[in-house]
């Protein structure tokens, strides 16, 4: 699975090389996340990327809220963010990452050891758009965007 150090450090290098103004808010707790979308409102920053952290999965109704409340256009690696009002997401379907843990833990339960079994990564990433969040903040989403999407939500 993507560890949410190497999307920083990702990010980070993609900001340096498009000469782009990047912040790294970091909060474990709600009204750390208050907090962070109060200071991203006052400092007028353009958008939000949320990374994967088990803490913001558990957060993410309160996310899409406060995103919503804030208007501000906000990317989550996970579409079920997507589905609950975000505005897009682009990463690996959970689904499929929880159906792989189950099938690496029937097969140490079946006697495999653990270091005979191959380490996995996503071979598909997933795109989704919230047209109607689009439509909220007051985006248009390109055509060709949303034809490579794999789920719209209108």
């Amino acid at each position: 699975m993507w560890h949410a150090s190497l999307t920083r450090i990702l990010i980070l290098d993609v900001a340096r090389v498009l000469d782009a103004h990047f912040v790294v808010l970091n909060a474990s707790s709600s009204s750390e996340i208050e907090s962070a979308f109060a200071t991203i409102a006052s400092e007028r920053m353009g958008a939000l990327v949320v990374s994967i952290e088990v803490f913001f999965v558990t957060q993410r109704d309160l996310l899409v809220a406060l995103a919503a409340r804030y208007r501000i256009p906000a990317i989550y690696e996970w579409r079920e963010f997507v589905q609950a009002g975000g505005l897009m997401s682009y990463g690996s379907n959970l689904a499929n990452g929880f159906q792989q843990i189950g099938i690496y833990a029937g097969r140490i339960l079946k006697g495999e050891k653990i270091n005979d079994l191959p380490v996995q990564q996503a071979t598909k990433i997933e795109l989704a758009i919230n047209l109607k969040t689009a439509k909220a903040l007051g985006i248009t989403v390109p055509p060709a965007i949303l034809a490579r999407a794999d789920e719209v939500i209108e």
